[in-house]
């Protein structure tokens, strides 16, 4: 164990032989996205990537869910739902472009700006109780992290567009068959089947890693750097027609998370 860091509590960093972990951790919130969260999780991202001692990232949440999205109950204004979704630059992604790996380790729930997070990383691994969910319609928002973009290059236009219109829930079997998610594990099997493909990873010749990654990156920016733009754009415009948003959608969040515990069922 090379050692444990902790990032304000709202985020846990474990390095253990070259794989940092990342947890989010507000567990009693779902880990959602309340403005504390949203801004340690791009510095932590940035700063695991910038180690010596790291050469692949794992990103989880806390039990039970992965991501519930923007935390509704900490929004009071419009401003503030303004703040998460819609700042120009720094927000097209929910964290930084790394140099280095990100496994996305999604152990539970994954929704809307979670959902997101989820999409930012290289690939997914799925705990057996993981479940998807694009509800930007639902609750009455846009995205603005680059969903429409990364959800369809995973599993197509066409089941990205139901995904997002329907607001549905699709469960881990799904999200395998549908080619979201790499791998579909027990859920106690989750972190430490991430820690060996973390371990892979660190056994292979790191420049060329991070060159093969950069590589990668390179051919996205270059396929999705107007289609990013449009996303945002839409987003702002919506944005700058509504009012009483933070109003709105907090109205809306039980009726989702209800609708979701159905699903499940």
């Amino acid at each position: 164990m090379d050692g444990t860091v902790m990032s304000e509590d709202v985020i846990l960093v474990d390095v253990a032989d070259r794989v940092a972990v990342v947890t989010l951790n507000r567990p009693e919130s779902r880990n959602a996205l309340d403005p504390a969260l949203t801004a340690a999780l791009p510095e932590t991202i940035a700063a695991c990537d910038a180690r010596d001692d790291v050469d692949a990232i794992v990103l989880t949440g806390a039990d039970p869910a992965f991501c519930a999205g923007v935390d509704l109950k900490a929004l009071t204004t419009d401003s503030e739902v303004r703040h998460i979704v819609r700042s120009e630059n720094e927000l097209i992604r929910p964290f930084p472009e790394t140099t280095k790996p990100v496994i996305g380790a999604v152990n539970g729930a994954a929704v809307t700006g979670g959902f997101e997070v989820a999409l930012t990383c290289d690939f997914l691994v799925a705990s057996e109780r993981a479940r998807f969910a694009d509800t930007h319609a639902r609750v009455g928002i846009m995205p603005g992290w680059g969903l429409t973009v990364l959800l369809a290059e995973a599993i197509g236009h066409r089941r990205a567009r139901e995904m997002s219109v329907t607001g549905n829930f699709i469960d881990a079997p799904t999200a395998l068959a549908w080619g979201l998610v790499n791998h579909v594990v027990p859920h106690d099997e989750l972190l430490p089947f991430c820690r060996r493909l973390g371990t892979d990873i660190v056994s292979n010749d790191q420049p060329g890693v991070r060159n093969v990654l950069a590589t990668y990156r390179e051919q996205e920016r270059a396929t999705d750097h107007d289609t990013r733009h449009i996303e945002l754009r839409r987003s702002q415009e919506w944005l700058e027609t509504s009012s009483g948003v933070a109003d709105e959608v907090a109205r809306r969040r039980e009726a989702i998370m209800a609708r979701g515990r159905e699903q499940q069922g």
